[in-house]
């Protein structure tokens, strides 16, 4: 077979691609590795889908509205604080958002700057722009790098808050200091804020260089969907319109997440009932077992698994990330660096699924007596 990279452009030959959490194709897994909703979308949804395609599904020939533009209007409101349709933009996900503010302010000269841990799709993003990527490095504390971030030469900055993988967040206060001091871009990746006691929203009004990225993959249960936004000062979302693909959100997307948008007490009942959930399982793992578990403001939990002779560390986690896997239970290991090693990360599921992961980690632990 002909070896065709050497067609590619350079970079792009060297590219490893992004690697998603499994999605197995068979029933019968519980799946807490993906930080999907546990709960369906809002009735309202599959309704507002079956308009759109209509008997004979004739609107389909049809493009969509360009612009997502009543969908704009509609994410506006949703968030009030003054903003309106030009300050928003919205994508196939919010990777999609993500890898527009790379092609529009990332370049070789312009490096992206981004924390670890953090979303791993940042640096094949800028990869993929054959850019340059500036990384500041989180310890243990999980502390945001205040000072660090300051002196980044970095054009944008990408800051997960709540963070990924940890599930920690950072407050509006310690996001004012960044914006002060730094002097580009601040992209606040909140794809979990819905979870979390604080968002960067209220931010906007005063700082014209805050973007705020948002998806409803998470919260509103639409990650099949594939809709994600950004809020934004009007030239930010100008720019960012300009390198935006034609069409780039389909016509069932836009109408699912209008219909999503429209039934909020849905939506609350559903993110109560994740973060209660979420919180009995940190006592499990915290308290019950005694292991080591971020306080986490978003739909997973990110824990230091603790074997029966009190160890922990990167062969324990494997041993535990192996056992549930072969008890068709997925969670996320992250192997690649030593802040990480250590831990999974467990996304929340239902209280049965739950159960289910503790009678089994449970398992994990008589085995190693046996």
């Amino acid at each position: 077979m002909s070896d065709l990279s050497f067609l590619a452009l350079p970079h792009v030959a060297k590219l490893h691609a992004y690697t998603p959490g499994l999605q197995p194709t068979e029933p019968g897994w519980v799946k807490l590795n993906t930080n999907e909703c546990p709960y369906g979308p809002s009735p309202r949804v599959a309704e507002a889908l079956r308009r759109e395609i209509g008997e004979d599904g004739a609107s389909l020939r049809l493009y969509p509205n360009p612009k997502s533009s009543p969908l704009r209007a509609a994410i506006a409101q949703h968030h009030g604080h003054g903003l309106t349709a030009e300050n928003v933009i919205v994508g196939n996900g919010s990777d999609d958002i993500l890898n527009l503010l790379v092609r529009a302010f990332c370049t070789r000269e312009a490096a992206a700057g981004f924390t670890f841990p953090s979303y791993s799709l940042y640096p094949v993003l800028v990869e993929i722009q054959d850019g340059q990527s500036s990384v500041i490095a989180f310890d243990r504390a999980m502390k945001l790098p205040l000072e660090r971030i300051a002196a980044s030469k970095a054009r944008a900055f990408f800051l997960t808050s709540p963070n990924a993988p940890t599930g920690v967040a950072f407050t509006n206060a310690e996001l004012e200091r960044v914006l002060a001091s730094f002097p580009g871009l601040l992209v606040v990746d909140e794809a979990y804020a819905p979870f979390a006691k604080e968002n960067a929203v209220p931010l906007l009004a005063s700082h014209p260089r805050l973007v705020v990225v948002r998806t409803m993959s998470k919260a509103y249960a639409l990650a099949g969907i594939r809709v994600g936004y950004a809020l934004a000062h009007t030239e930010i979302i100008d720019l960012l319109d300009r390198v935006r693909d034609s069409y780039n959100v389909n016509r069932l997307s836009q109408a699912a997440a209008l219909a999503a948008l429209g039934d909020a007490d849905y939506y609350a009942t559903v993110i109560a009932k994740i973060k209660a959930t979420r919180d009995r399982a940190i006592v499990d793992l915290t308290i019950r077992r005694g292991w080591f578990a971020y306080d986490s403001s978003t739909n997973f939990i990110f824990t230091e698994p603790k074997n029966t002779l009190g160890e922990t560390g990167p062969a324990v986690a494997k041993a535990a990330y192996d056992f549930l896997c072969a008890h068709k239970i997925l969670v996320r290991y992250f192997p690649s660096h030593a802040l990480t090693a250590s831990f999974l990360r467990i996304s929340v599921g239902t209280d049965d699924e739950m159960l289910v992961l503790a009678d089994t980690l449970d398992t994990w632990l008589k085995t190693q007596n046996a």
